[in-house]
């Protein structure tokens, strides 16, 4: 029974040593303790606020209701929209991995001085994955942008 117990303890150590290993390891899109929410925003890009977002390479900053933990970025592409969640995709989220946009052409991460091509979010520096982006609809009659995940 003593034998028992010590395989049990031993197999039990082990389990949960790998798991706490494992809690910020790199999953396909983002480190595993990227934080999941719900994002759900409404934009009308008719208002003032959103005008960038009437020509191609423009952005804004989202930091509504529904918008995820640290808000996102809105870029206009040649094709539509890229919608980035803030946070970090390739780090734990803390004090220094919020993304922000770098001289209108690039999103940096002030953490490690990660880099993505803001148009396409195509990581050229540090960074082997791209930022997290989410779901949109697109109604050009009222111009009203509609973000989901």
């Amino acid at each position: 029974m003593k034998k028992f117990a010590n395989h049990f303890f031993i197999l039990f150590f082990l389990i949960f040593s790998s798991l706490n290993q494992t809690s910020c390891t790199r999953t396909y899109e983002t480190v595993s303790c990227f934080p999941e929410v719900t994002i759900q925003v409404i934009l009308n890009l008719n208002l003032p606020a959103y005008y960038p977002l009437q020509n191609i390479g423009g952005w804004v900053y989202i930091n509504e209701q529904s918008s995820g933990t640290r808000g996102l970025i809105v870029v206009r592409t040649t094709t539509g929209f890229k919608i980035y969640d803030r946070n970090a995709p390739h780090l734990c989220p803390d004090n220094n991995t919020t993304l922000e946009v770098k001289d209108n052409i690039k999103v940096w991460c002030p953490k490690d001085g990660a880099e993505w091509i803001l148009i396409t979010g195509q990581p050229t520096a540090i960074a082997q994955v791209p930022p997290k982006t989410y779901h949109y609809n697109f109604d050009a009659s009222s111009n009203i942008l509609n973000i989901f995940n």
